[in-house]
């Protein structure tokens, strides 16, 4: 589990912030999108958005592809599903403390 918690928490630290994790939500709703897609709506600069979207990088949560002049931002599936697992097995052994925390109670 050590090395389990070395590798995730910068993929927890990178979705910790507000601005990242919407970002991270409007990638999964949708195509591959540029830094003016994704702050369209928004009042977050394309400047922020460039430096958030290095953060989620970083953490192997999203890749982007040049496409003539823009880069084109998408998620990386496997990273988040890296994450989903490591959750799965901290609520697997939480359910587990708490079956042994009632058999000792009701024992």
């Amino acid at each position: 589990m050590v090395r389990g918690v070395a590798r995730a928490a910068p993929l927890f630290a990178a979705l910790g912030d507000e601005t990242r994790l919407a970002m991270v939500a409007r990638l999964s709703a949708t195509a591959p999108l540029s830094i003016a897609q994704l702050t369209e709506g928004t009042a977050v600069t394309r400047q922020a958005v460039t430096k958030h979207l290095k953060v989620l990088a970083e953490a192997g949560i999203v890749r982007h592809a040049r496409r003539g002049r823009e880069r084109l931002w998408r998620l990386e599936g496997a990273r988040l599903e890296e994450g989903r697992q490591y959750l799965d097995l901290i609520s697997k052994r939480w359910d587990e403390a708490l079956a042994r925390l009632k058999t000792f109670v009701e024992g």
